[in-house]
Order: C-alpha cells, then sequence, then structure tokens
C-alpha cells in the first residue's frame, strides 16, 4: 500500500467514527440548555450559586517535596461535561452580585 492509500484509508476510518459518535444523541444537552438560559436575579441564590460553585479546579495540585515541585495533578473539571455551564452560571451570579447589588466581592 503506498502512503497516499493509508492517507485515505485513515481518513475514511476517521470520517467513520466522526459521523457514529454525531449520530448519538446528546442526553444532557437539555440541562446544559437549562443551565444557559438560567437566569440570575435573587441576591441570595446568586450568592449560594458563587459559594457553591468552585472558581478553579479543587484537584489540581502541585506535589513538592522540600520546596521542589516533583509532580503536578492537572485540573480535571474539563472532564466533567457540564463545566462549561457551571462556570458560566458562577460568573453570571458574581456580575448580578456586583453590578444589580452593588456587592464587592
Amino acid at each position: 500500500m503506498s502512503n497516499l492509500e493509508l492517507v485515505a484509508d485513515n481518513h475514511s476510518k476517521s470520517q467513520h467514527i466522526l459521523s457514529i459518535t454525531k449520530s448519538q444523541p446528546d442526553v444532557l444537552q437539555p440541562i446544559r440548555q437549562w443551565l444557559d438560559n438560567l437566569q440570575i436575579c435573587n441576591p441570595k441564590v446568586a450568592r449560594f450559586l458563587y459559594k457553591a460553585i468552585p472558581g478553579q479546579c479543587p484537584f489540581e495540585r502541585d506535589i513538592t517535596l522540600f520546596g521542589y515541585k516533583l509532580a503536578h495533578i492537572p485540573p480535571l473539571c474539563k472532564l466533567n461535561p457540564l463545566y462549561d455551564q457551571l462556570a458560566g452560571l458562577r460568573f453570571r451570579s458574581l456580575c448580578y452580585l456586583v453590578d444589580q447589588c452593588g456587592e464587592t466581592i
């Protein structure tokens, strides 16, 4: 098999895999839309959401020994399928508290 045939074969396999993954329904899409469309209009709810949703991944760590960095555990929040929606909700809560309520955070 020539290099051109190998590239064409790999391309057709990757297209097949992409079509399989695209054909599966996204079961979390209704939850994503609900979170994206959620309006913040209550200071108590905004404060609760701002405090409950972490601003950064709580699992990210640097492992150090005697001041030397031995390893880094990367943030795993991107593995959460609702990460972007929750981060947006926290940001909207923060904006509501600052802009509408005049709070300083």
